[in-house]
């Protein structure tokens, strides 16, 4: 895209995190060569013209060495292996959601079937499941049977996943949390 003669940038550009070329100011260097051989320690001036010489970039590897380690390498390609393996990275990486599944201390056999089936499926995708009774009026008095409804609730779901954490009773609601069973 051109805007008045000027090139507006499209992407977000790669933040460097390394001084290369002139932007290295140390008057003695420790060379490392494309390969990684070392080279010794030479000036910044004899680095530079060795660096021009092979037609690749002097990096800035490890500015706080003393002499500062300096490696000639191609510096678009190495910024763009890297993005190369962010991306791989972030393809293979799993992001694990929790659902929710609400229950009801008086929940039928029918409905809790139904229920444990949907949670089945969550935990076989990989996903967390988070199981919830909301008590309501004189169930309060009663929470024994929201942790009967919660054990039943298990039984049918183990094969699937194993409990993370127990029934626990927060104010009206108790709440389970199942994760999937690793293969």
């Amino acid at each position: 895209m051109f805007i008045e003669g000027k090139k507006i940038a499209r992407y977000k550009t790669i933040k460097r995190e390394h001084q290369i070329n002139e932007e290295i100011r140390d008057r003695e260097v420790r060379l490392i060569g494309e390969s990684g051989e070392q080279l010794g320690i030479v000036s910044r001036d004899e680095a530079l013209s060795k660096a021009d010489e092979l037609g690749l970039d002097l990096v800035k590897i490890s500015p706080t060495a003393v002499p500062p380690v300096c490696k000639l390498m191609n510096y678009g390609k190495y910024l763009f292996e890297l993005s190369k393996k962010a991306k791989e990275q972030k393809k293979n990486q799993k992001i694990v959601e929790i659902k929710e599944v609400w229950l009801s201390c008086t929940i039928d056999v029918g409905d809790l079937n139904v229920k444990a089936k949907q949670a089945q499926k969550f935990l076989s995708s990989g996903n967390k499941v988070k199981v919830a009774i909301r008590m309501r009026g004189r169930q309060m008095a009663h929470p024994e049977l929201a942790a009967t409804v919660m054990s039943k609730f298990y039984e049918m779901v183990k094969d699937f996943g194993q409990m993370e954490k127990k029934p626990l009773t927060e104010g009206r609601n108790v709440f389970m949390m199942l994760s999937p069973i690793k293969a």
